[in-house]
């Protein structure tokens, strides 16, 4: 054999070995993004549980908030149904602003912060929104390695080669919305 062919048959295996890796790289990485948005979907599921009781508490103290009982309702089922991630941000965008609310009317009412199930209630709800921000944070780190991955030569010829695409981050619409929901006692 030849010293030429000899290069090029080891430039094309070394081709082939970086493009097995590197497509590789990009289904762990597509995994891990998907066990990272079902561990937040876990905790969304859950903080979303608490909302009815939550609700039902607060009914009984300030009979006329209805309105904004209803708006915070409406918003888990908006954030709960959404079908993609972007959808999903949205939901939860509107729902924290609504469950803001619900707190700030609960000032209002001293009976009401003195229940112990609406106490109860709000820690249960404090501590989900520790793992939300926290399971978020992950999902983003991984999101944001995929896609810079997916952006940069030459794993980008290989990311739209088999169809990998940049998926979206899971971020809360304004700054006053990145602060945890804080709960007074």
């Amino acid at each position: 054999m030849s010293t030429v062919l000899i290069i090029i048959l080891v430039v094309v295996a070394l081709l082939v070995i970086y493009l097995i890796t590197c497509y590789n790289s990009f289904v762990k990485l597509n995994n891990k993004i998907k066990e990272a948005y079902a561990t937040m979907d876990v905790y969304l599921k859950k903080r979303y549980d608490l909302i009815p009781n939550l609700v039902e508490t607060v009914k009984g103290y300030a009979k006329h908030e209805q309105g904004t009982l209803e708006k915070v309702i409406q918003a888990r089922n908006m954030a709960m149904n959404a079908g993609n991630v972007d959808e999903r941000v949205e939901g939860e965008n509107i729902l924290s602003g609504t469950l803001k609310s619900l707190f700030a009317l609960s000032e209002s009412y001293p009976d009401l912060k003195a229940n112990e199930n609406f106490v109860s209630l709000q820690s249960d709800l404090n501590r989900m929104e520790e793992e939300i921000a926290s399971s978020r944070k992950y999902y983003n780190a991984i999101v944001n390695t995929f896609n810079t991955k997916t952006e940069v030569f030459p794993s980008n010829l290989i990311a739209n080669m088999f169809g990998f695409s940049v998926k979206p981050l899971f971020e809360v619409e304004n700054e006053n919305e990145r602060q945890n929901v804080k709960v007074e006692f």
